[in-house]
């Protein structure tokens, strides 16, 4: 008889308060919060601490909010490059235990450790022992759920915490059924408040719901949640390596005249930005740094690179970087070729909702292109244009697509 998968949900707790504790002792057992910039219309707290949550300060709130709460909540502002460190050192410790480890933000990740008891016991066993090693390694905790499949595993990490184990087994029913259905992955407010119009408060409301009825309500959302209230999720986990050999993404084009005005560059880079970002979201790439090449009309040629806010897979972000760093590093002469690249790039095949400012934009952009990509697909690249590529047709009618060029690891190891 086949053994059921051994499916493990790590999920850093306030990963990013944590982060912020950690490296300023000063903050340790007082109410803190990271903050959007409240000069930016962004005043909204993105994560907060135990010590603020006691006195029900809420991530999404205003600031103002949070301080008649508590006046003495301490404010600081995120740190996008250290909260990255941290998750590359978490998925290090992942990967000893098994490789087939999927990342689902930067503070999440599903392990399939199906394979791993021989060598190092049961799921919660590994489980356990993980998270000793995250906070001693570390330095910070981390919530683990433990069932057969992707959906009950994160439930479970979202079950208990801080710094706990949840198994959700066979017998889920007795355990999960009681809990709010918002507590199941890919139910937001609105899918929750439609289901509450209707009666369906729990998860156990939920499965048991006719699966027609929830279809009729959600589309086939519905169909899917009643799958995932019911254990009927069989997704796998994506392999550690599978998407690895992929080191970068770029577009590169030697223009058909020389490049004068900023709006030729512009032209240019945005053609090469959204080709870029559409092969990156097609294979579930996101980028966290963007490398500009420009070659003059002397042939003269160098590169520049810079990081991103949070890593995107949007042409806007790209495109922004890229002219940023044209525009910091312009050549004395007219410009013959230009090359956009997309740098470090972190295979995602989901991508978490967050509320710090620029990751929350980016995501509001990346659901927008993604609507493009689909117009495009079905309409051809040119149905849907931006209104700077008609100030110049012959500049900006350039295949993207054609032009692509992935760049492997193989291929890079051998220009060193």
């Amino acid at each position: 008889m086949t053994q059921p998968p051994v499916i493990l949900h790590s999920d850093m707790n306030n990963f990013y308060a944590s982060v912020e504790c950690l490296d300023n002792p000063s903050l340790r057992g007082k109410p803190m919060a990271v903050t959007g910039d409240p000069d930016a219309r962004h005043g909204i707290i993105l994560a907060k601490n135990y010590e603020a949550k006691k006195y029900g300060i809420a991530t999404g709130e205003p600031l103002w909010m949070a301080r008649q709460k508590c006046p003495d909540v301490i404010f600081t502002p995120p740190r996008y490059d250290r909260y990255i460190e941290f998750s590359q050192a978490a998925s290090q410790i992942y990967e000893e235990y098994t490789d087939r480890v999927e990342s689902f933000g930067l503070d999440e990740c599903w392990l399939d450790v199906s394979e791993s008891a021989s060598l190092f016991g049961s799921g919660k066993e590994i489980a356990d022992e993980i998270r000793h090693r995250v906070k001693q390694e570390l330095g910070i905790t981390a919530s683990i759920g433990v069932s057969y499949n992707k959906i009950f595993a994160k439930l479970g990490s979202d079950m208990k915490k801080p710094d706990a184990t949840t198994v959700i087994g066979a017998h889920f029913r007795e355990k999960i059924w009681q809990l709010p259905a918002d507590m199941l992955l890919y139910v937001g407010k609105a899918t929750y408040a439609k289901l509450v119009k209707h009666g369906i408060h729990t998860i156990g409301d939920l499965a048991c719901t006719d699966p027609i009825f929830l279809e009729r309500l959600l589309g086939k959302n519905g169909i899917m949640l009643w799958s995932f209230a019911n254990g009927f999720d069989h997704s796998p986990v994506s392999h550690t390596y599978s998407h690895r050999i992929i080191k970068t993404i770029g577009n590169s084009t030697t223009t058909p005249r020389d490049l004068v005005t900023d709006t030729d560059v512009k032209i240019i880079l945005y053609i090469l930005s959204e080709s870029v970002a559409e092969r990156m979201r097609k294979e579930h790439f996101y980028c966290r740094s963007v490398q500009v090449s420009i070659r003059d009309n002397t042939l003269f040629s160098y590169e520049r690179q810079g990081q991103l806010p949070v890593p995107s897979c949007t042409s806007q972000a790209i495109f922004k970087k890229s002219y940023e760093l044209y525009q910091n590093n312009r050549p004395a002469n007219p410009v013959r070729s230009l090359g956009v690249r997309a740098c470090k790039l972190a295979y995602m095949e989901y991508r978490q909702l967050s509320f710090l400012e620029d990751a929350a934009k980016d995501q509001r952009q990346e659901n927008l292109e993604r609507c493009i990509d689909q117009i495009r697909q079905r309409y051809g690249h040119y149905s849907l244009q931006r209104g700077i590529m008609l100030m110049d047709t012959a500049l900006s009618h350039l295949d993207p697509i054609a032009e692509h060029t992935i760049y492997p690891e193989a291929f890079l190891k051998s220009q060193n």
